[in-house]
């Protein structure tokens, strides 16, 4: 089942993640999916699942991948969730043969056709009683999606619950359940949205097992897996990442506190091309991995972590003396700059000084390569995503790595390096991960 509001900060996260956490706590194997390019999110429901979380996201990897990605994560689950982003409607304008889709393309409601899954909406009460009838009426009439039913979030009592409840299920639609104000449930956020789980896990281990009890007494989840059953066979193949997955070479990816932006199946792909993944953490490793042959450094805060990482200057110096290849997404390009506000970095970048800004860059990029590098050739095309509050001086290279607006090129191509701002999801690309496996074997 899909789980989507009439838009963002209905709490769609904290119903989702609790629904996730109740139907595990019963024992199910529950799939964790989220709509969109959005890395904090999962790792709020890989914590309630044990499972990865996971994105569905047509406009990074297809429409024709979305439901095969799905089969892939939920392989051996009873339920898959899917939480969806932003409003229901809410998209991305897509030019193509017929023109534009009017903006919903990579919506929850695009995502939950393409799998044919029904909705339950998150409805925020604390507002108004018998007027969200009027708008769960609307968002039930308006496009084409399968419609199951209704939470209402932030309810002011027992009395306010039973005014929206009586007036909502006078359009036909069931009320699935009732979540009371929670105050006391805190999900930290920041200048990208809630601090991710890996940051604070012990505590966030404990938020997530409240949302599950919060679902499990407010909500009907007999109902709500009754609702879900109503989602007919899917007939496609799961997704599998190309490959003999025998190992050939050892890939080391950034993780810890600093980096935690990334895609699971980037990682079963590069596994599936030859590599044996390790991990390492820039913020206490002072050393990469035994045998790295190639390195991967994704997306993150390392802008809450400047000092830290800096202080690790160990690390900082063998990374840029690595002859490996070497590839960074907007964490990673920061980390392999000169210096990120004010304090030393890897510099493998020379010259390149990172900041923090007031300026949120936020969006869906249609990129070209620019150079040839280590996971792409000039002229090839990719979806994918940027999403900081960071700018770097200057914006690119000499040979720069992309090209998606007429504001000029973006990101670093240098011998076995390439560091932008792109965040891409190498299932759209799966070239780009062999690529990478090949350059570190070499």
């Amino acid at each position: 089942m899909v789980v989507a509001a009439p838009a963002s900060g209905s709490g769609k996260t904290t119903v989702a993640t609790g629904l996730m956490a109740a139907l595990a706590a019963r024992g199910l194997a529950v799939s964790p999916h989220k709509v969109g390019p959005d890395y904090i999110d999962p790792g709020y429901h890989g914590l309630a699942t044990g499972r990865p979380g996971r994105n569905l996201d047509p406009w990074l990897t297809s429409e024709a991948l979305v439901t095969p990605l799905l089969l892939h994560g939920a392989r051996g689950a009873d339920i898959a969730v899917v939480e969806g982003v932003m409003g229901l409607f809410d998209g991305a304008a897509k030019a193509g043969p017929g023109g534009s889709s009017g903006g919903d393309y990579a919506s929850t409601a695009h995502v939950a056709a393409l799998i044919d899954a029904p909705v339950v909406l998150v409805v925020d009460a604390s507002a108004a009683s018998r007027s969200v009838a009027a708008l769960v009426h609307g968002f039930r009439s308006f496009g084409d999606v399968r419609f199951g039913g209704v939470i209402l979030n932030r309810v002011g009592s027992e009395a306010h619950a039973a005014l929206c409840r009586d007036a909502i299920e006078e359009t036909g639609v069931p009320v699935l359940g009732a979540l009371p104000r929670t105050d006391d449930i805190a999900k930290p956020s920041r200048h990208l949205g809630l601090v991710p789980a890996a940051e604070r896990h012990a505590e966030a281990v404990e938020t997530v097992r409240r949302l599950g009890d919060l679902v499990a007494r407010h909500c009907d989840l007999e109902a709500l897996m009754s609702l879900a059953r109503t989602a007919p066979d899917l007939h496609a193949d799961p997704w599998t990442p190309p490959g003999d997955g025998v190992a050939r070479t050892r890939v080391a990816v950034a993780g810890g506190a600093a980096f935690t932006f990334g895609y699971a199946e980037n990682e079963e792909l590069l596994a599936a091309a030859g590599a044996e993944v390790v991990r390492f953490d820039p913020l206490r490793d002072e050393r990469l991995p035994d045998g790295t042959r190639g390195v991967v450094i994704g997306g993150g805060f390392p802008e809450m972590y400047a000092a830290d990482l800096s202080a690790n200057e160990p690390l900082r110096k063998e990374i840029a003396a690595f002859k490996g290849p070497l590839y960074a997404e907007c964490a990673g390009l920061l980390y392999l700059a000169d210096e990120l506000d004010g304090k030393p970095m890897c510099g493998v970048l020379p010259g390149v000084k990172a900041t923090m800004t007031l300026k949120l860059t936020l969006g869906y990029r249609a990129a070209v390569a620019v150079s040839d590098s280590v996971i792409a050739r000039a002229g090839e095309r990719f979806h994918g995503h940027e999403f900081h509050r960071t700018a770097t001086d200057p914006a690119h290279g000499g040979m720069a790595a992309w090209q998606w607006s007429t504001e000029g090129p973006a990101g670093f191509v240098q011998p076995g390096c390439v560091a932008s701002y792109l965040h891409l999801h190498w299932a759209g690309s799966p070239g780009s991960a062999r690529r990478f496996v090949e350059a570190a074997t070499r």
